[in-house]
């Protein structure tokens, strides 16, 4: 009992976030209820409201600690890296991918509530800064002279989008397997013929 009372006080959103996202993994967001993980974690069908007024507050805060988790992901591995702009690409490009296809229901989760015109103040924040760090990549890149010139929103919309449409193609397994074995080193070399100065 006094476990339960300790972890139910104590740790239950994070045990709440952590179950949501393992069933996002397994049956997708239709599977979520918040009477089902109290069910699973074994505390009372009411107890998640504390934490979540209702499912949408769930799915908000999924998405808001996958974007947080992504930056994160995206900051280290730029710090352990090279200069160069094809290196920091490279870099970043492992990042997200390693991320979109360990997390792929989460990655659409995410995605799909940004682009709802209820997405918080908080979640545009966090989803704003893994873009940030690769807007700041870019920047660098042309001050370096490795970069072509030209708004970085427009340089950036082009890197963003390639990689972003090759992570989710990977992430639901999408890519013949002769492609995935060296589809990453490709697609960085594409991008940087497509970066670099005219």
């Amino acid at each position: 009992m006094h476990t339960r009372r300790r972890y139910h006080h104590g740790d239950l959103r994070a045990a709440l976030l952590t179950r949501a996202e393992e069933t996002l993994r397994e049956k997708g967001p239709a599977a979520l209820s918040l009477r089902e993980l109290a069910r699973d974690l074994g505390v009372s069908h009411a107890a998640p409201s504390r934490h979540f007024k209702d499912k949408q507050a769930l799915l908000d805060a999924l998405a808001l600690a996958g974007f947080d988790r992504l930056a994160q992901a995206m900051t280290a591995a730029l710090e352990e890296t090279g200069e160069s702009f094809a290196e920091r690409l490279r870099a970043g490009a492992r990042a997200y991918m390693d991320f979109a296809t360990a997390n792929a229901e989460l990655l659409d989760l995410m995605y799909a509530i940004k682009h709802t015109p209820s997405a918080s103040e908080q979640l545009n924040a966090a989803s704003q800064r893994w873009t940030d760090a690769m807007a700041a990549l870019i920047t660098e890149g042309q001050r370096r002279g490795e970069v072509r010139e030209g708004s970085v929103e427009r340089v950036g919309v082009g890197v963003f989008s390639t990689l972003h449409g090759y992570a989710s193609l990977a992430a639901g397994d999408h890519l013949p397997p002769e492609v995935r074995t060296q589809g990453l080193d490709d697609l960085v070399a594409y991008i940087l013929r497509g970066c670099a100065p005219e």
